[in-house]
């Protein structure tokens, strides 16, 4: 079982770090609220003018709109995967949060992070 335990370990942590380069590509860590990032909004550097700078702030703005679903699954994937490191220092790992039964090594080998056994996961 400690085996199983530092492989998972390593896999979130390998996870972790791969999230965290993504959200680092287009957001920052918020300073006031844990684990919050936040995107980083277009500034407008004034080189364009007349229409062609309407357009250019329109697209900024408009890939700023599209970067926040992404930048709220990745903290909610992070936040999970934070909840799971501190549950395997805590001996609580694998445990399914709704039922208390073991969740399969086979689901977590997938999803290391999972919170849920697949039956409560279906309720």
């Amino acid at each position: 079982m400690e085996e199983f335990l530092e492989k998972q370990r390593e896999k979130l942590k390998t996870l972790k770090k791969e999230i965290e380069e993504q959200l680092l590509s287009f957001a920052k860590k918020d300073k006031k609220i844990k684990e919050n990032w936040k995107s980083n909004f277009p500034e407008f550097d004034g080189s364009e003018t007349g229409g062609s700078r309407l357009e250019v702030a329109q697209d900024e703005v408009e890939e700023y709109l599209n970067r926040l679903p992404l930048e709220y699954l990745l903290e909610l994937k992070l936040r999970d995967i934070n909840l799971a490191l501190k549950k395997i220092k805590k001996g609580e790992y694998g445990i399914c949060e709704k039922c208390k039964k073991k969740i399969p090594k086979s689901r977590l080998k997938i999803q290391p992070e999972a919170r849920f056994c697949l039956k409560c996961l279906k309720k």
